[in-house]
């Protein structure tokens, strides 16, 4: 399996300097691979582009400064991005062409396979590039031993700061799911409530009410900077400074969240949504960008092939008007925030009648007879209302053992 290990990096003043040297060649030759691309009749294959780099540097004395690894990733990256470019095209989406990058997009670069090496220099970790040198590098946890490190990237971010992502391969096995599953849960997510488990729980959504507050003022007060002054550098490094925070801790939310499902349970079964289509309809999109619904689905869907729990991605269609313990369907308006079926009587709250039918459909497709696939109790269950501050705190939002606390562990 392949993981992402990112690590602060704390480069001296010239050695910064150096870096940027390198992103802005980096920067400069990926424009004039993307011209060379625009005006060939038929685009050349990646590796007779990159079969062009030794000549380059004929003529091009800056690209010597670069490692020739970095140089071909850099090619790659414009391939990469025009296969992104048809991906959308051939599946309808109106597409246009490839821009040049300016600086201000422009911000790291990538060493493949070589070139790169971790140290540990007078009792100090440091990360040592060719033709760069050595960097302090902040290793606030240890890369696995049978992990194999295929790459890194150094990005700078707009704060400033300088970060290290380690591309890694584990070698050990993917741990087996089992036959038969038994702990399983259904997950709906949504936005008064994050989560509704089949276990009962109602997981709040975080209050980032405060870190956008600080976001808008510090943005307020950027719109009355002179563009390009001093001041107006200074506190445009301010508001990205405000965005870091709140993605920290809602990204620190969503590990722990999505951590604790994945270690707890054989299977976890969630709702097939396109993230994306939902933030494009009209009203409350911010609210559903904010819940970060896409990115908490991809975590569960890594941490439980890692954990060696089924992933069960199921059709949302009708889960919330389809009755859990009956199967009739009920149509409610959105302000109905509880399920009450006129056939059986069986009452829930919305979305945990929702949580019962993501769980069904998902041993179904999985083809799993489970005992407790269904509510059976047919009068209004109590969910245990837990608050998010609760999930960072701990690393999960319930305990599941009196006296006994959870992991914790993120990532």
């Amino acid at each position: 399996m392949h993981y992402n290990y990112k690590y602060r990096l704390d480069p001296p003043e010239d050695i910064a300097e150096t870096l940027l040297h390198h992103v802005n060649i980096c920067r400069q030759l990926y424009n004039h691979i993307l011209y060379l691309v625009n005006e060939a009749d038929d685009i050349p294959a990646r590796y007779e582009v990159q079969g062009q780099l030794p000549d380059l540097k004929t003529w091009w004395d800056d690209l010597g400064d670069v490692h020739s690894k970095v140089l071909q990733m850099v090619v790659k990256r414009v391939y990469d991005n025009l296969s992104t470019l048809k991906a959308q095209k051939e599946n309808g989406r109106a597409v246009g062409m490839l821009k040049w990058k300016p600086p201000r997009e422009y911000r790291s670069v990538t060493y493949n396979q070589s070139g790169f090496e971790l140290k540990n220099t007078s009792g100090r970790p440091v990360l040592w590039l060719s033709k760069i040198g050595e960097i302090p590098i902040h290793l606030h946890r240890d890369i696995p031993e049978k992990a194999t490190v295929k790459q890194v990237t150094i990005k700078r971010e707009p704060t400033g700061e300088w970060y290290a992502t380690f591309g890694i391969d584990m070698d050990e096995s993917t741990p087996e799911k089992p036959e038969n599953p038994e702990r399983c849960i259904g997950i709906d997510v949504g936005i008064l409530k994050y989560a509704h488990d089949t276990d009962g729980y109602a997981i709040e959504s975080p209050d980032f009410s405060d870190e956008r507050e600080r976001l808008e003022r510090a943005q307020r007060d950027l719109s009355r900077k002179e563009h390009g002054s001093n001041n107006w550098e200074k506190q445009r490094r301010v508001v990205a400074e405000r965005h870091a925070d709140l993605k920290r801790k809602r990204r620190d939310f969503l590990h722990k969240l999505s951590n604790h499902y994945a270690c707890e349970y054989d299977l976890v079964a969630v709702e097939d949504l396109d993230a994306k289509g939902l933030i494009e309809l009209p009203g409350n999109s911010r609210y559903r960008a904010g819940a970060a619904w896409g990115a908490f689905l991809r975590m569960l869907e890594y941490k439980c092939e890692r954990e060696g729990a089924y992933f069960v991605a199921v059709n949302p269609r009708g889960t919330t008007k389809e009755c859990a313990s009956c199967g009739v369907k009920i149509d409610k308006p959105l302000w109905v925030r509880e399920h009450s079926c006129p056939a059986c009587g069986f009452e829930a709250d919305r979305d945990a009648n929702a949580a019962w039918n993501i769980l069904s459909r998902g041993l179904e497709k999985v083809g799993v007879v489970h005992s407790e696939s269904t509510p059976v109790e047919t009068t209004l269950p109590v969910d245990t209302s837990v608050s998010a501050k609760r999930v960072v705190e701990t690393g999960s939002p319930t305990l599941k053992r009196e006296g006994v606390s959870p992991s914790g562990r993120v990532g």
